[in-house]
């Protein structure tokens, strides 16, 4: 498999010098902790909102600082969570007098690291809350954590926190939207091919050339079945009903609804797979409010996609309207 690699080994620091030297007026780069922070924090009138988790689903998190989204994001290796002690330090070096909120996807490794930062944190006085985010429905545990997964719907926890912090909502205030958006969250993708890691080289699991994994992770777990290749809309279907039905989501509901891509999927699938899923929607009662289709948390070069609807009400569509700046931005 072709790759724009050198040593694997600095793959992720390479990646991370790369986008501080994008973005040299708005991002700061500690590449001792693998921090990419906001140039203009800590703020003593704002929470800072952190986010870690393995490298290899950007845009998530890297590419997600910057106004109205994260304060900084340390990630680990490859599908790999940060040391603890990176953590620790980015906790320190963006303590806010109003305190620091820790965004966790809900996989075993990444919880372990940062509740011990949090221990670790506040034995130093740091004013330190968690939050964990599991909105995958596919499957109850995985090869990688305990109860549900952390996905694509990240991006709404981290959005809507992102922008409450903004405004200057206090630490618990954070915390209280943070699990409103994260319980009215649900998500599922699927694989049409496996991802590739730089330091494997090839496949990380092995897929016919009909076959499709339904309910995948986003590092490659198995999900609810293998099943064979099928139409756009049939598998659209599947992933839909299965989160719609988990909430569940009910007619005369608003929603935000994404179609995010897993790495190696073009737009226009995408918009394929929306152009579908609205229509289904429609059907059942289920106005869309908002509309995201495009890469949020990918898996490297997977091609697949996943499907988020997000319950709104009207707190919930004023934090995902609030203006944002991040790295990620294309124009």
């Amino acid at each position: 498999m072709k790759k724009f690699v050198n040593d694997p080994k600095n793959f992720v620091p390479e990646m991370l010098q790369g986008i501080a030297l994008a973005n040299p007026d708005t991002l700061a780069y500690l590449p001792e902790y693998n921090l990419i922070m906001r140039k203009d924090a800590p703020r003593d009138d704002k929470v800072s909102v952190i986010q870690g988790s393995g490298s290899g689903h950007e845009p998530a998190h890297v590419m997600t600082v910057g106004r109205g989204m994260l304060d900084g994001a340390c990630p680990g290796d490859v599908f790999a969570a940060p040391p603890a002690h990176y953590v620790y330090e980015t906790a320190k070096t963006l303590a806010s007098p109003k305190g620091v909120l820790l965004l966790v996807n809900n996989y075993t490794g990444d919880r372990m690291a940062f509740e011990m930062a949090q221990e670790l944190a506040e034995a130093d006085g740091i004013k330190v809350r968690i939050l964990f985010i599991n909105d995958d429905v596919a499957v109850e545990d995985s090869t990688f954590t305990v109860g549900r997964r952390g996905v694509a719907g990240n991006f709404f926890v981290m959005k809507a926190v992102g922008a409450a912090a903004e405004a200057g909502a206090e630490l618990e205030e954070l915390v209280r939207i943070g699990e409103k958006v994260n319980a009215r969250t649900r998500t599922m993708g699927a694989a049409l091919t496996a991802c590739t890691p730089p330091a494997k080289g090839s496949a990380l699991f092995e897929l016919g050339a009909d076959e499709i994994e339904m309910g995948v992770g986003i590092h490659g777990e198995p999900g609810r079945r293998r099943a064979p290749m099928t139409t756009a809309n049939e598998i659209i279907d599947e992933l839909l009903d299965s989160v719609v039905e988990d909430l569940p989501f009910t007619g005369g509901d608003s929603v935000a609804l994404m179609i995010n891509g897993l790495g190696g999927t073009p737009v226009s699938e995408l918009y394929v797979l929306y152009g579908r899923a609205h229509e289904q929607l429609a059907a059942k009662g289920i106005a869309v409010g908002r509309s995201y289709v495009g890469e949020y948390c990918t898996s490297l070069d997977m091609a697949g996609a996943s499907v988020t609807l997000v319950q709104l009400d009207d707190e919930i569509e004023e934090l995902l309207a609030a203006p944002a700046e991040i790295a990620a931005r294309i124009f």
